[in-house]
């Protein structure tokens, strides 16, 4: 391989992990605290729901006022 071909071929590490942090301006580790609490957010959303689902009376409105918190979360990013 010459040195032009190495030079331009990516780095499938950093294609993996480090490309779209860094289009977000977040490190690795930034990105990574970020979706996680994200995660934990979408599952008290969806046990709430389950919850809701089963016993209407109870978590009326916890799911869609942890989604509203989220989408706030994601356009204040950008």
């Amino acid at each position: 391989m010459s040195d032009t071909q190495t030079s331009t071929a990516r780095n499938p590490i950093a294609t993996l992990f480090l490309d779209h942090p860094a289009s977000v301006d977040e490190s690795y580790f930034q990105h990574m605290r970020f979706a996680l609490g994200f995660a934990f957010c979408l599952t008290v959303a969806a046990t709430a729901a389950l919850i809701h689902a089963v016993i209407p009376a109870a978590c009326e409105t916890t799911a869609s006022r942890i989604l509203r918190r989220l989408h706030a979360k994601i356009e204040s990013r950008h």
